[in-house]
Parts: structure tokens; C-alpha cells; sequence
């Protein structure tokens, strides 16, 4: 079982965070703070081994609580949350040891494929059997193509198509289910379509939270 701590300051995403990653076989949410301060003291009497850590949050920001957890030497793994794309805190956060980074709003599917590929990568690195270069370029490879798999496997390039073209042609955010419903497809394909539309920018997403439930997914066109 992998120990996760979340760090964050809004705590109705924290708990959100927390329910979807209790969800992911293999890990479990032990604590959650709001601040860099409280996640130190946490971290030095549990045994946490990733941290899902918010860049902007007050007292100390997650940069410079990454900074002191290396400082410290503390062997625990952490992937970055931030609300927008910034290079240099990019830069930052990948010198200083993040194994991924995460950009708000972020969908549920993403959050699961990072745990997914850090789980994969912490079982090949406690086997015995990366020996040699060609060892470790073949495990890299691996990590890398069952990363992208989730993204092209059984796409459609005429489905593809018809629904880019109908979410260029529509300018305005839709469920998936909607963009079902108006191209007489079933969710779960169109669902897969809007995500990989999403993750080569041509859509931007927008997560509304509801009082119950999952929060749903709204994809626009980039114009």
C-alpha cells in the first residue's frame, strides 16, 4: 500500500482528491494538510511515501516546502498541483525531484494515470532486474508507451473527426453526454474522445463541483 499525504489549502478539493485517490487500487490517503508547515510536522512522524502538494498556498508554497523536504533528505515522492502553466515553477518543481505535475482543473482519469505509471515505476525499480543500460532504456520505454496507450488505443479517425467538427462548429462547454446525445454515440466513447482532444489542447476543460456525486467535465473548443 502507498501512503499519500495531500497538501492542500481548499479543503472541499482536498476531500475530493482524497475520495477519487482512495478509489485507485494500491493507495490510500493517511493525512491531509492545508500549508507547507503542517505537512512538515506531518511528514516527520508518519511514513508517507508520495505527496499530491498544491503550489500556491499560504505560509510556505509547495516550491518551498519541496525545497525543505530535499534539504531535509527526506525520501518521499511528490507530484505538483498547480492552477496554471508556469514554466519556471515547471523547471523548479522537476530539479527538485517532482515525478509529475498537474495542472488545475485536472479530470479524475489524469490523477488515476499518475498514480498508475508512479505505481508501475516504484515496482520495476524494487525488482533486481535493471542490470545494464539496455535494462534500464527498456523499462523507461515501457513506462513511456503504457503512458500513451490510454490515450490512442481504438481511436477512430472519422469519429474523431465528427466530433472535433462538431465541438469547432458549437462553441460552448458540453458534458459528454451531451456531445452524445446530439451525435447519437454512447458516452463512453465520446467521453474518450472529448479527453484526448483534451490532452492535444484543442479543448479546454472546466470541472464543475456539485453537492453529491462526482463533479462533471465541461469541454469547450479552443478557439
Amino acid at each position: 500500500m502507498i501512503n499519500i499525504l495531500i497538501v492542500e489549502d481548499d479543503p472541499m478539493v482536498s476531500d475530493l482528491n482524497k475520495r477519487y485517490i482512495n478509489s485507485v487500487e494500491g493507495f490510500k490517503v493517511i493525512g491531509q494538510a492545508r500549508d507547507g508547515e503542517a505537512a512538515m510536522k506531518f511528514c516527520r512522524v508518519h511514513d508517507v511515501d508520495l505527496i499530491i502538494l498544491d503550489i500556491y498556498m499560504p505560509k510556505m508554497d509547495g516550491l518551498m516546502f519541496l525545497q525543505d523536504l530535499r534539504k531535509r533528505k527526506m525520501d518521499i515522492d511528490v507530484i505538483l498541483v498547480t492552477a496554471s502553466v508556469e514554466t519556471h515553477s515547471i523547471d523548479s518543481a522537476l530539479k527538485l525531484g517532482a515525478v509529475d505535475y498537474l495542472v488545475k482543473p485536472f479530470e479524475y482519469e489524469r490523477l488515476k494515470k499518475a498514480l498508475c505509471n508512479y505505481f508501475k515505476r516504484r515496482c520495476l525499480l524494487d525488482t533486481d532486474e535493471i542490470k545494464s543500460q539496455k535494462d534500464l532504456d527498456k523499462m523507461l520505454g515501457k513506462l513511456e508507451l503504457q503512458s500513451n496507450a490510454s490515450i490512442i488505443k481504438g481511436l477512430n479517425k472519422k469519429t474523431l473527426e465528427r466530433i472535433r467538427d462538431f465541438m469547432r462548429n458549437n462553441i460552448k462547454y458540453f458534458t459528454s453526454e451531451e456531445v452524445a446525445e446530439r451525435l447519437d454515440l454512447t458516452k463512453v466513447t465520446v467521453r474518450k474522445y472529448l479527453e484526448y482532444l483534451h490532452s492535444t489542447n484543442e479543448l479546454e476543460l472546466e470541472i464543475e463541483y456539485g453537492t453529491i456525486g462526482r463533479p462533471s467535465n465541461l469541454y469547450k473548443f479552443i478557439e
